[in-house]
Parts: structure tokens; sequence; C-alpha cells
């Protein structure tokens, strides 16, 4: 088995955001996709920043965290086809910890729990908060060919749905599983 790559799902458009979300700095100044990717960095060590084009900045403060990047024309048309991207250029994984640039709040112990699940033959595996399944979401290889044909802005919902009894529930306390960044506003917490 290869190793579990994390990608960093960062093509978004940040419409609701009013700019580009993926570099607004956190409390301490850090791009909060910057985050983001250092606690996925953490979880695997192997990981790649899914992107638009035309986001060279963002490439650049990546890739000095260490993280590759998968060019993405068609992620405007959805983060179906950012995440068959990043399994596309990962043909030797083992599985693939599914991270979003917008949630930089997730505990890194979380995200290595997904991690360790796949290690130990879970198909898919993702935290829960009070019955919620939250991010990152982990899968194993057997879905590559599935993953591969994502298209839309649906992502791998269907997957999940039509193979819920596959899935291994991580029950955490960590609220940044459920904490997605759409606004400024949710920036100020839950």
């Amino acid at each position: 088995m290869g190793p579990i790559i994390g990608l960093l799902l960062a093509a978004g458009q940040g419409r609701r955001f009013g700019g580009d979300k993926l570099l607004h700095p956190l409390d301490d100044g850090t791009p909060m996709a910057v985050q983001a990717a250092r606690r996925l960095k953490a979880a695997c060590p192997t990981s790649v920043a899914v992107l638009r084009p035309e986001q060279t900045v963002l490439a650049g403060l990546l890739a000095a965290e260490g993280l590759g990047t998968v060019w993405c024309a068609e992620a405007r048309n959805g983060m179906g086809h950012s995440l068959a991207a990043g399994v596309a250029a990962s043909p030797d994984a083992g599985g693939w910890l599914v991270a979003l640039g917008d949630m930089p709040f997730i505990q890194p112990r979380t995200l290595r729990q997904v991690v360790a699940a796949l290690e130990a033959g879970a198909l898919l595996a993702a935290p829960w908060l009070n019955g919620q399944r939250g991010h990152p979401v982990g899968f194993a290889a057997c879905w590559r060919a599935e993953l591969l044909a994502l298209a839309g802005d649906a992502g791998a919902r269907d997957i999940l749905g039509r193979h819920a009894r596959a899935m291994v529930r991580i029950e955490t306390t960590d609220g940044g599983i459920l904490r997605d960044v759409d606004t400024p506003g949710d920036l100020a917490g839950p």
C-alpha cells in the first residue's frame, strides 16, 4: 500500500467572503490556507494543494510549506473537478486525506486520527461531532475510479451517501471539523 496523500482543496472562488479568503490572515497573521496546509502536512507528510492556475501567490506560499501543487483549470466548475485532479495526480496513493483550505481550525490530532483509520484498513473515515460529520474525509485507494469520475460542485457527497455503511466514524470534541469559513463573520468563532 502506498502512503496516504493529503489533498488540500483550495481552488474555490471565495465569492461569499468578498475576496481571496484563502490569503486572508488569521489572528496571528498566518494566511488561512497556510494554516490549513500546515495542519494537513503534520498528518500527511506527502500533501498537495489543488489550485486554479491563477493562484500563483498562494501556490508559492504553500510550496514554502512543502506542499506540491496540482493545477485544475476546471475548478471553477466545482469541487468535484478539484478532487478528481488531486486523485489523478497521486496514482500510487494508498488513500487520500481530503481537507479544505477554508477550514484552518481542525486540530492536527483529528487529522492524524483519520489517517490512522485509513492505515488500519478503513475504506472511508471522518470525524463526527454531536452526530454531524465533519472534515477532513479519508478515502481508501479502492475509491480511486469513483473519485476520478467526479465533476460538479457536490464533491464526493454521492460516494459518501451510497457507501455510508463503510464509514469509520471518529468521535471528537474538535469543533474545527465543522467550522467552514465562508464569510468574514465565520472567523469570529462558532
